[in-house]
């Protein structure tokens, strides 16, 4: 492991103005993670995750693309939103309209058309359980997953439930635009749907050298200076750690103050980088962070631990 400590002089001051918000490319934005899956997959240790993940993905992209009609806050709702300094989508308390249960269904029979036959047994009891569970059960494991109740989940179902929930706030972000949004009172969360990041995406091209953290639930992204901790804003000797050998595509980057991680991706090593996708590639990082003593301050939906 190599680490590196950053002072507090070092913090980007790019010129111009700085686009706040990006929320996620609609038409490609789940085909590109599923790309990205596919391309880890090649002589990974985890091949056979990744590569299912690459699937649930693709199911992901094909249920937004046919995602029904569903209630979006009107003009005055969103205006409030913005004036408070709140989300507009806040995960924890957005009533949720069925059609999340739709996308979940349309989910799990095309991910149980792709792999069924060549599953293994676990895989398959997963996907046969859910023709066992009504709209009660769902919606709690909802609420437990967008709650971070990760305790109060059945953690081989909540990948799926994870996958329709994210359709569900990048449909409903991405009908509404980015000017619907404005900044919130917490820097550290989405300010869509008030979720933490997942990791921070060191940007190229007209955005070069900007760092911007990636939502864990909607896939908006939004700016944060680098050399600053994403949990708590502190700017005292945040510390990098990577893995001997790697690239430095992807980083862990610590703060000494709150005790916390999230990993920070740099495009200019790999401009095909994918948050989610790269974070679940990169655990051998989060084994190594594991014993420094601090802790994961964002998750990924999709390795979630009790």
């Amino acid at each position: 492991m190599t680490s590196t400590i950053l002072q507090p002089g070092q913090i980007e001051a790019p010129a111009g103005d700085i686009p706040f918000l990006r929320l996620p490319a609609r038409d490609s934005f789940f085909r590109d993670r599923a790309a990205r899956f596919r391309q880890l997959a090649a002589n990974h240790k985890m091949g056979d995750f990744l590569e299912f993940m690459a699937c649930l993905a693709e199911a992901q992209q094909a249920a937004l693309e046919h995602f029904p009609q569903a209630p979006l806050p009107d003009a005055s709702q969103l205006s409030l939103s913005r004036a408070h300094g709140m989300p507009a989508l806040a995960a924890s308390s957005w009533p949720r309209d069925p059609a999340w249960r739709t996308a979940l269904r349309d989910i799990v029979a095309a991910v149980s058309a792709a792999v069924l036959a060549t599953a293994p047994q676990p895989v398959r009891d997963t996907i046969a359980h859910f023709a066992t569970l009504d709209e009660t059960d769902l919606e709690e494991m909802a609420d437990a997953i967008l709650d971070g109740h990760f305790h109060d989940i059945d953690l081989a179902l909540s990948p799926f439930i994870a996958a329709a929930l994210q359709v569900y706030w990048v449909h409903m972000s991405t009908a509404l635009g980015e000017s619907a949004f404005g900044r919130i009172g917490l820097p550290s969360m989405c300010p869509v749907c008030a979720s933490p990041p997942v990791a921070s995406v060191v940007h190229i091209g007209a955005e070069q050298g900007l760092r911007y953290l990636h939502c864990s639930l909607c896939g908006s992204e939004w700016h944060m200076v680098r050399a600053k901790c994403s949990n708590c804003e502190s700017t005292r000797g945040i510390t990098y750690y990577a893995i001997e050998g790697d690239q430095g595509a992807v980083k862990a980057e610590a703060c000494g103050d709150c005790g916390s991680y999230l990993k920070i991706l740099y495009l200019d090593k790999d401009p095909l980088l994918d948050p989610t996708a790269d974070d679940l590639a990169s655990l051998a990082l989060d084994l190594l962070m594991d014993g420094t003593g601090v802790q994961r301050s964002g998750p990924n939906l999709f390795l979630l631990s009790a």
